[in-house]
């Protein structure tokens, strides 16, 4: 094994070469890289318009990083009537099935239910836009519901309809089950694997149908000069100015503070954190037995836990904020998540050093003052504001959930494309994402493809297998490269190569350690950071990306606090 950098030439990462790419005026500019703004990024491109995508962090970085990573049709919406945002999640849902098979998987999800006829008043309660707390919902209204996801759920199908369990079977399928139930609601959503790594397939997917456009990761818009958009450049300090027909601020949480910066005065936005716990906890592994629990908890808020990555992911809360920069797990939700999931699994305990990692991000919900966080519609809308001193339009997206992306992002290009005077040329319904694209359709069509692509990478069947589920098909670009290089493992990661790591900076806009780390690929979410994996990446990184020793150094102690905050312990 080794961990020396490869004599191959790298490039300097932040390099002037960034602004110097910079048109002098695009029909549409978009700031925030988030999974609204690469959706929208990739649609308009398949329509040939030329766009230009911000984002002041990375990619994927802020609110999009940290959702409870379903894919799901939001059942929990039937409850408040928002029968139309239902049907459409329950429609995206199976269209990603279809279009982003490598990183959108089936999950078989249990709605454990502890009484008959609970939840029937204050069903109707909630319905009729009342307030009141909703912490039994019945094997009556459990029922009544899945019957109604099921239709909603009808178009492009992709997974079985719903099943009810009475106590014998359900505890005889999971046995760790809390014994007092009396039934479980069997039903399918759909979970991202690696929800940061599908959104930069978007912005990859929309490059390459249009190279007149550009995605710029660290580029901050400053205020505005001549008529357009100050830009600066957060690696170099460099600043820009670049002109636009359309503006779309698709900032999520931050909306209303990006559009500050361009001098206008909004509040479309609220917000609420929703924090995440990763557990490490075998036993906990087990009696999930590859299903979600998908309950109510006794104090009348949703909640969930399933497999993710060898751990439980457990979300989630539900807490106004007003600085969405402010947004960190707490030691008292840390305690809840935990505490909920004994409600589930009386009796598995998870121990505080089980907690391998821990996140936070705001919901971009719109601004609603006083209300029930747990009622706050998670439809989307789009406001219009424009850019001072211009009639430039500046449109907000507002809300939205990683499910419902492609049909908001359709819905936006279409009102930009009316603006433009463009017509649409190409759908994004059946358009595979990424490595998507020809992902084998069943298990033998797999084990030709892990045949096929081993003997192009000279690697084993193990190796290639492990490159498809991590990249999809793009692992047949990734094994081209290793084609023409000896297997390296990296010391710290026995299951990452250096020319992988290589080839992930070279193709993926990596510019921080962070990006590497957290993002591209899986090491931090899977709960495999320590001091040597920080080290050891960041000398490869510095190799390729030719980092100085003072940069080099900066980077590691940027992912330590990262760590840090994100409550992963070193050791």
């Amino acid at each position: 094994m080794a961990s020396e950098t490869s004599p191959e030439a790298g490039r300097p990462s932040g390099s002037p070469s960034r602004l110097e790419k910079l048109a002098a005026h695009y029909p549409v500019i978009i700031i925030g890289g988030g999974i609204n703004g690469c959706g929208l990024f990739r649609d308009l491109n398949a329509q040939g318009v030329n766009c230009l995508l911000l984002d002041r962090q990375d990619f994927c970085s802020g609110a999009s990083a940290s959702p409870s990573r379903l894919i799901h049709g939001g059942i929990k919406y039937l409850e408040t009537g928002e029968f139309r945002l239902v049907r459409q999640s329950a429609r995206e849902r199976n269209l990603l099935l279809q279009n982003a098979p490598h990183y959108v998987k089936p999950l078989e999800t249990v709605l454990p239910v502890y009484s008959w006829w609970g939840g029937i008043i204050p069903s109707i309660r909630r319905f009729l836009g009342l307030k009141t707390k909703m912490n039994d919902r019945g094997a009556a209204i459990t029922e009544v519901g899945l019957l109604l996801y099921d239709l909603f759920g009808r178009h492009f199908r992709t997974m079985p309809r719903h099943r009810m369990l009475l106590r014998k079977s359900a505890l005889k399928a999971m046995p760790d089950l809390n014994r007092k139930i009396i039934a479980a609601g069997i039903y399918y959503e759909g979970r991202v694997t690696h929800s940061e790594r599908l959104a930069l397939e978007l912005i990859l997917d929309g490059s390459a149908d249009n190279p007149g456009s550009l995605a710029l990761n660290h580029a901050v818009p400053v205020g505005t000069a001549d008529g357009g958009i100050e830009i600066r450049d957060a690696l170099t300090g460099r600043t820009a100015v670049v002109k636009a027909d359309i503006v779309i601020n698709a900032g999520g949480a931050w909306i209303d503070a990006v559009n500050a910066d361009l001098g206008i005065a909004s509040r479309h936005m609220g917000g609420n954190k929703g924090s995440h716990i990763i557990v490490r906890n075998e036993r906990l592994v087990d009696a999930l037995d590859g299903r979600m629990i998908y309950f109510g908890s006794a104090d009348g808020r949703v909640n969930l836990l399933y497999p993710f990555m060898g751990n439980v992911l457990v979300g989630s809360t539900d807490i106004p904020i007003e600085d969405p920069d402010d947004a960190v797990c707490s030691d008292e939700e840390r305690t809840y998540l935990v505490s909920v999931t004994r409600e589930v699994f009386p009796e598995i305990e998870i121990q505080p050093e089980e907690i391998v990692m821990t996140y936070c991000g705001v919901r971009p919900l719109p601004r609603s003052e006083g209300m029930d966080p747990g009622l706050v519609s998670r439809d989307h809308s789009i406001a219009e504001d424009t850019l001072p001193g211009t009639q430039i339009p500046v449109y907000s997206l507002i809300g939205g959930k990683w499910t419902t992306f492609r049909g908001f992002a359709e819905e936006a290009a279409d009102l930009v494309l009316k603006r433009l005077g463009h017509a649409r040329r190409k759908s994004t319904e059946n358009l595979p994402i990424g490595g998507g694209t020809g992902f084998p359709a069943d298990a033998a069509a797999m084990e030709r493809v892990i045949d096929a692509l081993a003997s192009v990478g000279g690697r084993s069947r193990e190796t290639t297998a492990r490159s498809i589920e991590r990249y999809g098909m793009r692992a047949s670009d990734l094994m081209r490269t290793l084609e023409a290089t000896r297997a390296m493992p990296l010391t710290s990661l026995p299951d990452f190569e250096l020319a992988e790591l290589h080839w992930i900076c070279r193709n993926e806009m990596v510019e921080h350690l962070d990006d590497l780390l957290f993002r591209r690929t899986e090491v931090a979410l899977s709960g495999r950071m320590s001091l040597e994996v920080i080290r050891e990446t960041a000398g490869i990184a510095a190799g390729f990306l030719g980092w100085e020793t003072d940069r080099q150094e900066r980077e590691v102690a940027d992912v330590i606090a990262l760590c840090s905050k994100s409550n992963i312990a070193l050791g």
